[in-house]
């Protein structure tokens, strides 16, 4: 029951972060209006915004104007109800998985905006920041020390090299969103896991380059979202970096 519940939640602040995703980029209150098709403009029921379950029974499509629904909807709902079962699992039923809950569908959030307007809102980074040294301050397991050098070491390295980009090779090397964000996971994971999140998503995201250059021809100069390999880092030190720690200590005889 506990974990149906979880998946529940998850389902419902999934369909909450939808509204997110779509309406930050574009300065928009997330309160008001209330929910609308972005075609019509029609006011969606209650019963038209169940997560999943309303998307199945529409069809995919706006029940007034019969425009698709993106498939990201039920998509970011699932994968939500999804995190916050892991979470559970992970964590117990404590406060401590609460703020990892909330940490989670943060990650979700930033990945699905930067993945469609390459932009990650201080909006969500700033607050996340804040938010990450009070919890680690009071509930994590991390302390408030390990999260300040976190913040500092990995904003410091991603506006290191952003200024040296600039420097040397006259351009953008590194937005600064990716620099807040990188902050807000030191926050809350320490400098072992912002460091850990590091190496994971600059590993992921020159593999994931290189077969988009080998597949599509895609050229360097292009810029391929940094946000979202981040956040999979982060996800990957949230719920394995003991182990990952533990296979590299043993690797290395330590």
């Amino acid at each position: 029951m506990l974990s149906l519940f979880a998946f529940l939640v998850g389902l419902s602040i999934g369909s909450f972060l939808n509204v997110c995703i779509y309406r930050l980029p574009r300065r928009e209150s997330i309160v008001f209006p209330g929910s609308h098709c972005p075609d019509c403009h029609k006011a969606i029921a209650f019963y038209d915004n169940i997560p999943l379950a309303s998307f199945l029974l529409l069809a995919g499509r706006c029940r007034f104007c019969r425009t698709s629904i993106s498939w990201r909807y039920p998509l970011v709902e699932a994968v939500n109800g999804i995190g916050y079962l892991f979470v559970l699992r992970q964590f117990g039923a404590s406060p401590v998985a609460i703020v990892y809950a909330l940490f989670f569908s943060s990650l979700l959030v930033i990945t699905f905006i930067d993945l469609s307007h390459q932009i990650i809102p201080d909006v969500i980074t700033l607050p996340g920041i804040v938010m990450g040294l009070i919890a680690s301050a009071t509930l994590l397991p991390v302390g408030l020390t390990d999260a300040l050098v976190g913040l500092f070491l990995g904003g410091g390295l991603f506006y290191g090299i952003a200024a040296l980009s600039l420097i040397i090779l006259k351009k953008e090397g590194m937005g600064g969103g990716d620099i807040k964000f990188i902050a807000m996971i030191g926050a809350f994971l320490g400098w072992r896991g912002g460091l850990l999140t590091i190496f994971l998503a600059s590993l992921t995201g020159s593999l994931v380059g290189l077969l988009l250059i080998f597949i599509q021809g895609r050229r360097r100069v292009e810029r391929i979202p940094f946000g979202p390999f981040l956040a999979a880092g982060a996800l990957i030190v949230l719920f394995l970096q003991e182990r990952i720690l533990h296979l590299y200590a043993a690797w290395h005889g330590l």
